[in-house]
């Protein structure tokens, strides 16, 4: 079978070496940030750099040794939440919001068996603007299958959480994979579990991955002085929360007063749990990833164990950039995930297929358990 694909807005390619692990052959990628084209070539990937506004579908397919419709998949995760109304025509105010409608343009040229695309959960509950920028009754999601329904792509999609797939990380992203051929299409199912009587199928925490690198001296961010003196304070798997109360206000600035769970606020983490999101830099206030045991931040190397890439994974520019690159990715193991799901539909080996499932609905209660998006069908 001819598993040739296509990715875009690749990054540091966490979402193609998961395909890839799946035995997805991604021919050719592609970016708009120079430090994550670097990242591919570095590691020995083709990479096309530039804005996909001004890239043809035509010149992705001729790099990639490939014809109109003989792509197995193409992949990536284009923005496109900031959709605006102008008038009676569509229109989008925030220019990262065109790059939705540019990943649709290729699947329309590129016309490949398989699409997948991945974005920030809120896409799901997402409305559209109007140009005054308040809600309309119409959903960003609507649009999005519309598009696609075009196309004649039947879909399938839901919020993932990248933890029930091995991943070391809570870390919940939009799914939709699409097919031309109208294949029996399906979200993969989770592998991994909070509680599970095989330790090999419960979720994976941060100490699992992580731990043997507490004393390498590796590549890391800092924390001001300001900030670590209450760090400091705070104790494995807390925040700000376990500081001193008559520190609070001066520790929290104008954050104090404010509402919202603020749990990112002086972060410490805990080896016992799976890591929150990574996000691109590990210092900002809110948001913080402070190491279990020791102050200061995660190191680059510890983000990229948390992202499940290789070790030897070479990350180009500089220390803000590979954070950002790692913090951006799609992680291994969900992309695996996916990948696995997309050869199994292909191969029709997704699905035992019975007459009737015996018993007394407990068959059913487990697939309802671990349903995790919702289905649309052209």
């Amino acid at each position: 079978m001819d598993l040739r694909s296509i990715s875009l807005f690749s990054g540091a390619m966490g979402l193609d070496l998961g395909l890839m692990q799946a035995g997805i052959d991604i021919q050719i990628g592609q970016d708009f940030d120079s430090s994550c084209i670097q990242t591919m070539h570095a590691n020995g990937h083709k990479g096309i750099a530039g804005d996909i506004r001004n890239i043809s579908a035509d010149s992705i397919l001729e790099q990639a040794g490939m014809k109109v419709g003989e792509a197995f998949l193409v992949c990536g995760g284009p923005p496109c939440q900031p959709f605006s109304t102008a008038g009676k025509r569509l229109g989008i105010n925030d220019p990262r919001g065109s790059l939705f409608k540019e990943f649709v343009r290729m699947i329309d040229e590129i016309r490949p068996r398989f699409f997948v695309m991945e974005n920030v959960k809120g896409l799901m509950s997402s409305a559209l603007k109007d140009e005054n920028g308040n809600n309309t009754n119409t959903k960003v999601l609507d649009i999005i299958l519309d598009e696609f329904r075009k196309l004649n792509y039947k879909t399938v999609y839901g919020v993932l959480d990248a933890v029930n797939y091995g991943v070391p990380q809570f870390r919940e992203r939009f799914v939709m994979i699409g097919s031309r051929d109208n294949e029996d299409i399906f979200l993969p199912a989770p592998t991994h579990f909070r509680i599970h009587q095989n330790p090999a199928y419960r979720w994976v925490t941060l100490g699992d991955v992580i731990k043997d690198l507490e004393n390498v001296n590796g590549e890391c961010a800092t924390f001001s002085n300001s900030r670590l003196q209450f760090l400091k304070m705070v104790p494995e798997g807390g925040n700000w929360k376990d500081l001193p109360a008559d520190t609070l206000q001066d520790a929290m600035g104008g954050a104090y007063s404010s509402g919202g769970g603020k749990v990112g606020f002086y972060r410490r983490l805990s080896y016992s749990q799976p890591s929150p999101t990574v996000v691109t830099s590990p210092v900002q206030k809110a948001t913080m990833m402070c190491h279990p045991t020791q102050d200061r931040p995660l190191s680059v190397a510890e983000y990229a164990r948390i992202q499940q890439f290789p070790d030897d994974w070479k990350f180009i520019g500089t220390t803000v950039d590979k954070y950002r690159q790692i913090g951006n990715a799609v992680p291994v193991g969900l992309a695996r995930a996916i990948g696995e799901t997309l050869v199994a539909v292909a191969n029709g080996e997704q699905e035992i297929v019975v007459k009737r499932i015996r018993g007394t609905g407990i068959h059913d209660k487990i697939q309802n358990a671990i349903q995790v998006g919702g289905t649309s069908k052209c």
